[in-house]
């Protein structure tokens, strides 16, 4: 039997409070940091954009617009990124690519971390409530008690931001991984739906989408996020 386990279960309960309770309060600081990070790089590129475009084509419209402490929505033309933080901490499954890079192995502690994720909707679905679209999410941004970063995502968004031991998120970081999304949904157009699948409707069904403009839409994702041609890191 080992010394810690012969301690009283109080002096247990104190040692991992102080240890992996108080890490994880690290965690959540740095990952409200990022966020706080992540609204006002949104911001200053939506002004430039918006000042940039306005030039050229008036009805175009970029805004960042702050929706709480854990989320906001960034709006580009037809498309809108939604940025959120999830409350809780995790931590990476042992089966995961990263164990094997020497990283958590020399402190499990970075293991733990606060993710935000970034969502694609299409701006319309937002606007005019459609609640059977569908959004996509286009990336998540691991954050630990270092202020370390990993993002798992598509495209240059999975192999830009995968040093996870080097890379230390600041603003910089921010403005590069929303751009990259940015990019990434932009790429994505709207495709015609089926013509079979609504080739009868219902008049209650018709009246109804009329008064809701409920006729589910979703790009050509499909979310189908873990089954694209790249797979995740």
């Amino acid at each position: 039997m080992s010394k810690k386990e012969l301690k009283p279960a109080s002096e247990l309960i104190k040692d991992m409070l102080r240890e992996k309770s108080s890490m994880k309060q690290d965690v959540v600081q740095n990952t409200d940091n990022a966020l706080k990070s992540f609204k006002q790089q949104a911001a200053a590129i939506a002004a430039q954009l918006q000042a940039d475009v306005s030039a050229t084509d008036k009805r175009l419209k970029i805004e960042q617009t702050d929706k709480g402490a854990l989320t906001f929505h960034l709006r580009f033309a037809g498309d809108t990124l939604i940025f959120y933080r999830h409350t809780n901490i995790f931590q990476f499954e042992k089966s995961h690519a990263l164990w094997k890079t020497g990283y958590f192995n020399e402190d499990e502690q970075r293991s733990y971390c606060g993710i935000i994720n970034i969502f694609n909707f299409l701006t319309d679905s937002l606007l005019y409530n459609r609640l059977g679209d569908k959004g996509y999410l286009v990336a998540r941004v691991f954050i630990n008690k270092d202020g370390h970063y990993f993002v798992e995502g598509k495209r240059q968004l999975s192999f830009l931001y995968n040093d996870f031991g080097s890379q230390v998120f600041d603003d910089n970081a921010a403005h590069s991984i929303i751009e990259s999304a940015m990019l990434y949904s932009l790429d994505f157009d709207l495709y015609t739906p089926p013509y079979d699948s609504i080739k009868e409707v219902g008049v209650s069904d018709l009246l109804e989408q009329m008064a809701n403009m409920n006729i589910s839409t979703a790009k050509r994702l499909g979310f189908r996020f873990q089954s694209d041609d790249e797979t995740l890191m």
